[in-house]
């Protein structure tokens, strides 16, 4: 299945927490390997909703909040650079919207 094209990124997931150096569980400085950086945030924005129409979304499992949905792909950085990342979707039981909660580094299959 694909991730709707009117899926919900929140400015302040790429703003306030993948795009800022964290003490713990800190992505910023992976992302920033592709061009990614506080300076641009419309560019990591525009490459999340890239994948969704690139990639499939396989189900990931359900709470009490919704469906979580997985995609797994490269994600395209405008240096040219990409990088093999897990983004993490969730479709609210509430209203059946869809909703971005995150991104990590793809583990290598080994």
């Amino acid at each position: 299945m694909r991730i709707p094209e009117d899926a919900i990124v929140p400015d302040g997931k790429i703003t306030k927490y993948l795009l800022v150096s964290r003490p713990w569980d800190d992505k910023s400085q992976f992302l920033t390997r592709a061009g990614f950086t506080l300076d641009n945030p419309v560019e990591l924005e525009r490459a999340i909703r890239q994948m969704t129409e690139i990639y499939e979304a396989s189900h990931d499992g359900e709470n009490e909040y919704g469906t979580f949905y997985r995609i797994v792909g490269e994600l395209d950085g405008p240096n040219g650079v990409s990088l093999p990342v897990v983004q993490i979707w969730l479709q609210w039981k509430l209203d059946g919207t869809y909703h971005f909660v995150t991104l990590k580094p793809q583990r290598s299959q080994r």
